[in-house]
């Protein structure tokens, strides 16, 4: 159902309120909820985050005009990333909270790269997608090897675990991880909204490598966070490069309280658990409060109509189900691309960078570690530690995939 912000107001900003216990209440449970309401909660975290970091940015840049009302709809984003981050709950490990990151890095990129207008933009994502589609891949082995557990118990049997692009390929020398941006006088609207969610949600996911990373002892394991970590920091430089640098401070603010209304909106729509769904409405009514105070502001300051810049209705929402079939197609046909410059190209008809070559045999100078936690392993469904029936007289504990 489409949503026209125009006419829905929200909750005013003087009327958002919060109590600790709100923000601390009862988690979703890891196995019993379905895999894409966690989905959701991961990515909305992400989302919330960026707003605070792109508010904190535009205070430190001296954004003068305005230091107090960003001051006051960051004291609110704050509290609903809490609320929203404190949805997860506390038995979800480390690793397995890894595993939910990378599914939502894939299952909602596949659904922004299947409606992007934009064709350049489109094959970008798809880029972006076959090497989270890889990053799964080596920690669903990392799991199985120093946990001895099934990723699916995470997945849900929503997304395959097989390899991508592979990893040993990602790194990238800078040059060749920027972007040509959209014209944010002609892009479409939800061009806009794509190039920021997928801003929050890598840069989420390169943040929580960077803190996790070294609270591992496996060294295997923390070789592996280091190594993907690298890649997503290259992740968020790709995306965020494909913004257009000339929108105004308060363009870009306006364009991410849009952001969080358009996203809140999609989970709105897919949410199947009635408490959570009631969180994302609550969240949802706050953030059309908070796009209709900047959209005043943005005209006052700039004396510029908001229209100009937003869309009368949000597009479609952001497809919460399996991409199963176009994943698949995307990896028969494009695993083989690499980035040269602003293009990926087919590296048969186009070599890649002299930059980028070497950067890459640097980085991998010593193994990859991505290689090595892969090394013969072959993803069985149910494949955590089984006993198998008795055999003269002893039981014996066993794998189903290749150790």
């Amino acid at each position: 159902m489409a949503l026209d912000w125009t006419r829905e107001r929200g909750v005013p900003l003087d009327e958002q309120t919060f109590s600790i216990r709100e923000l601390a209440d009862k988690p979703t449970s890891k196995l019993d909820d379905d895999a894409f309401t966690r989905v959701r909660i991961v990515l909305m975290n992400g989302i919330e985050s960026n707003a605070i970091r792109m508010q904190h940015a535009l205070a430190r840049l001296g954004c003068g005009l305005f230091l107090r009302e960003l001051a006051r709809v960051r004291s609110v984003e704050q509290h609903q990333q809490t609320l929203v981050n404190w949805l997860l709950p506390a038995d979800l490990s480390p690793l397995e909270t890894t595993i939910a990151f990378e599914q939502v890095a894939i299952e909602v990129t596949a659904s922004i790269a299947l409606h992007e207008p934009d064709p350049y933009l489109a094959q970008q994502y798809r880029f972006g997608l076959l090497e989270d589609f890889d990053h799964l891949y080596r920690f669903s082995a990392l799991m199985d090897r120093v946990h001895g557990k099934d990723a699916n118990a995470i997945l849900q049997t929503y997304t395959d675990v097989c390899p991508g692009r592979a990893t040993l390929f990602h790194h990238r020398h800078p040059n060749d991880n920027l972007r040509r941006p959209y014209d944010s006088k002609q892009a479409h609207p939800i061009t806009k909204l794509n190039a920021l969610t997928l801003v929050g949600g890598e840069n989420q996911t390169h943040d929580y490598y960077m803190t996790i990373g070294p609270m591992f002892a496996e060294p295997i394991a923390r070789q592996l966070y280091a190594e993907i970590a690298s890649v997503e920091e290259e992740h968020v430089t790709m995306y965020e490069s494909m913004c257009d640098p000339t929108e105004t401070f308060l363009e870009k603010w306006l364009l991410n309280e849009a952001t969080e209304v358009y996203n809140y909106h999609s989970c709105v729509e897919a949410e199947t658990n009635p408490r959570i769904k009631a969180i994302w409405e609550r969240l949802l009514d706050y953030e059309l409060g908070h796009l209709h105070f900047v959209a005043e502001l943005f005209g006052k300051i700039e004396k510029r109509d908001p229209a100009s810049v937003l869309p009368k209705e949000f597009p479609t929402p952001i497809g919460y189900h399996e991409h199963r079939s176009f994943i698949r197609d995307v990896l028969r046909n494009e695993t083989g691309l690499r980035a040269v410059g602003q293009e990926i190209v087919d590296p048969a008809k186009v070599e890649e960078s002299a930059e980028t070559l070497r950067y890459r045999r640097e980085l991998n100078a010593g193994g990859s570690p991505s290689e090595t936690v892969a090394l013969g392993y072959v993803y069985t469904p149910g494949g955590e530690l089984w006993i198998q029936p008795p055999r003269d007289g002893k039981r014996v504990a066993s794998k189903e995939v290749t150790p």
